[in-house]
């Protein structure tokens, strides 16, 4: 997830281009960059903080009125001067910024260096700079046009050409793009507030659809060339809410996205049942050689890593063990020669993770890590690395980002029973099917936040909520429970639905709120007898449960449906609700969702 800039019009570019990505840097900040059209097309960018490219301007400033800009969040290769954006085809005549994943990017790299192209950089976004190179004859939108006829993915994409010097052209496949309307100078960005202090009429670029955008016009139609006749829209958004996409909280926003995380951390990664992973090169020796999988982790990742043990356990029949990362480093683990440990972090930069995936290293496991962030020091240290390609999460509370690390873990445990030969082809390309449709089923069920919202009021006053489920279903409570306490600062407790009666089923009495996550069919009747024991006692009871179970309706007091899906893949959508709910809690209590007291995003010490 990245930002965009563009401009056409009087006024010098590049402080303008500047100043919109600073709106939004927000959505990526390792590295900046922008070009400006002067007769030559001259590139400035820099790695890191956008204060960074600042000073590269200061130092040697480009001239012109038509450029575009980009603020990166590393999906391919790590953060450095030459991976940042813009990205340029070696004559320099033809520059591209890009958001998004090229999924074919290796195959289309392979050809184009089989005709002679030179690469600058690592990233997949380098080959479209060729791509619409190959195909320019005088007409950028033409070649533009062939570009993305070849280019699989979701992204979007703007470029510039050197005998152009007065346009630029966008097209947007799923991932975001708006156009801001001025008088004698139009804007292009990723997000309405990079752009919203300069104008208020809107143009929005729909999926499928290719821009061309000039000082005195905008022209809109569809990548294959049809005509598009779209009114501009006024926003009357105030920035800040503008920069959290309309919603109160980024919170709110990044649950929403999760479909979008979902397509991208999925994107270029599957080809039938087979699963091609950028950064994990396990040899058919390190394949044999696992006894045991080991997760360590800490919060949330931690819960990822549970429904990650589940699915390992299920699908490659290896022993796997799940680890606090801040337990593991105290222990004296059996690991062995041979075994994988995953280590789990967003950020990559969390201390107990870092030091446990140090420890299990040198007692000879090989380290694979799942993370968010390109070039962290835990993507460094490890042997694998498997991107989540989430973007930045900004709310302390993780969402979208916990999901990723979920779709993360279903593809190594793909990979892993292909190449190991745990997984028939049957099994494999059922799984494969269901990781497709999950960005599907999880938009289907935000669709649906009028059911959490309605559960929300009935526990806003509680002072304790317990929270059940068994197997994956387990996991999933574990993370429902986490979200409530983090943000609403409610009394949670999660525990396995067999617990109960060894002890907390003491706390429960009239009006106490159960929530029961109930989505594993071949665990049903056990769950759904807990849920009559605690409503015996008198507990206010709130499920989560597929659209088909009419039989949970007997027990409930409320239901958060999901759509009818594999139960393996069910904790991704059956998350959903239960942060739906956790945020819809806390903003009825009133509280700082984005930033909950004594709480930090990454914790970077012990």
């Amino acid at each position: 997830m990245c930002g965009i800039m563009g401009y056409v019009g009087p006024r010098p570019a590049a402080p303008i281009l500047v100043d919109g990505l600073r709106r939004l840097e927000y959505r990526g900040y390792d590295s900046a960059g922008i070009a400006v059209a002067n007769g030559t097309i001259a590139v400035r960018k820099a790695e890191g903080k956008l204060d960074r490219l600042v000073e590269v301007l200061a130092e040697d400033p480009v001239e012109g009125t038509v450029g575009i800009g980009h603020t990166r969040w590393a999906t391919h290769g790590p953060p450095s001067d030459r991976n940042a954006h813009p990205h340029a085809d070696p004559s320099g005549a033809i520059v591209v910024v890009h958001n998004g994943i090229i999924e074919n990017f290796h195959r289309l790299r392979d050809e184009l260096a089989a005709e002679g192209a030179e690469f600058a950089s690592e990233t997949d976004s380098e080959v479209l700079a060729h791509l619409i190179a190959r195909y320019y004859d005088g007409d950028l939108v033409a070649a533009v046009r062939r570009a993305a006829a070849v280019a699989e993915g979701a992204y979007a994409l703007v470029a510039m050409a050197e005998q152009e010097p007065g346009r630029i052209v966008a097209i947007r496949r799923i991932s975001p793009l708006v156009v801001g309307l001025g008088d004698g100078e139009n804007f292009l960005a990723s997000d309405i507030p990079a752009l919203l202090h300069r104008t208020r009429d809107f143009l929005v670029v729909e999926d499928g659809e290719l821009v061309v955008v000039e000082a005195e016009a905008v022209r809109l139609e569809t990548i294959e060339g049809a005509t598009v006749d779209r009114t501009p829209f006024r926003a009357e958004w105030d920035a800040e809410q503008a920069e959290k996409g309309g919603y109160d909280h980024f919170m709110a926003k990044e649950i929403h996205e999760q479909p979008t995380v979902i397509t991208e951390t999925l994107g270029g990664r599957l080809d039938g049942h087979r699963v091609h992973l950028e950064d994990v090169r396990l040899s058919e020796d390190d394949l044999r050689k696992i006894d045991t999988i080991w997760i360590t982790a800490c919060g949330t990742a931690l819960h990822a890593g549970l429904v990650g043990r589940e699915v390992f356990r299920r699908l490659l029949r290896i022993p796997t063990r799940v680890e606090y990362a801040h337990e593991f480093r105290y222990q004296e683990p059996l690991v062995r020669p041979g075994d994988l440990a995953v280590a789990i972090s967003q950020s990559g930069e969390t201390a107990d993770t870092l030091a446990a995936a140090r420890l299990a290293r040198g007692l000879g496991a090989r380290v694979l890590a799942i993370t968010n962030v390109v070039g962290s020091t835990l993507s460094r240290d490890a042997d694998d690395v498997l991107y989540t390609r989430a973007g930045p999460e900004i709310s302390v509370a993780s969402t979208k980002a916990y999901t990723a690390m979920l779709v993360a873990e279903y593809l190594l445990a793909l990979l892993l029973g292909t190449a190991r030969g745990d997984l028939d082809a049957e099994a494999a390309d059922r799984l494969a099917r269901g990781l497709e449709h999950l960005p599907d089923l999880v938009d289907r069920t935000l669709r649906r936040e009028d059911e959490a919202v309605a559960a929300a009021r009935r526990l806003v006053d509680a002072d304790d909520v317990y929270f059940i489920g068994r197997g994956l279903d387990h996991a999933v409570a574990m993370e429902g429970s986490l979200k409530l306490k983090e943000i609403s600062y409610l009394h949670s407790e999660a525990m396995p639905a067999g617990e109960l009666k060894h002890g907390t089923l003491a706390l429960v009495t009239e009006g106490v709120p159960v929530v029961v996550v109930a989505t594993q069919r071949h665990l049903y009747d056990k769950t759904l007898s807990a849920v009559q024991e605690v409503k015996a006692r008198g507990a206010f009871v709130v499920a989560v449960a597929y659209d088909a179970d009419d039989e949970i309706d007997r027990f409930a007091d409320v239901v958060l449906r999901i759509p009818d899906g594999e139960d393996l893949l069910a904790p991704v959508t059956a998350i959903v609700p239960l942060q739906l709910l956790a945020y819809h809690v806390a903003r009825l209590r009133g509280h700082d969702i984005d930033q909950p007291r004594n709480l930090a995003k990454s914790v970077t010490v012990e």
